[in-house]
């Protein structure tokens, strides 16, 4: 699960890498650019949300091993 979860935070990586370079910095707001943008807010939440289940579960593992 832990190599899976590794897997996905290096495809978002890739996916704000890719609409970085999508972006026209002249017009932000404009189709392609605005695009881009909320591609870059989703990519970065899915590493948020899976580096929160990464720590959460490597507390549950010192907390079983307490047990």
């Amino acid at each position: 699960m832990r190599i899976f979860i590794y897997i996905l935070i290096a495809l978002s990586a890739v996916v704000i890498v890719y609409n970085v370079t999508v972006l026209n910095f002249d017009d932000l707001l404009g189709e392609d650019s605005a695009i881009a943008l909320i591609g870059i807010v989703c990519a970065a939440c899915v590493i948020v949300l899976l580096s929160i289940l990464l720590t959460s579960k490597a507390i549950d593992r010192k907390f079983k091993g307490k047990k």
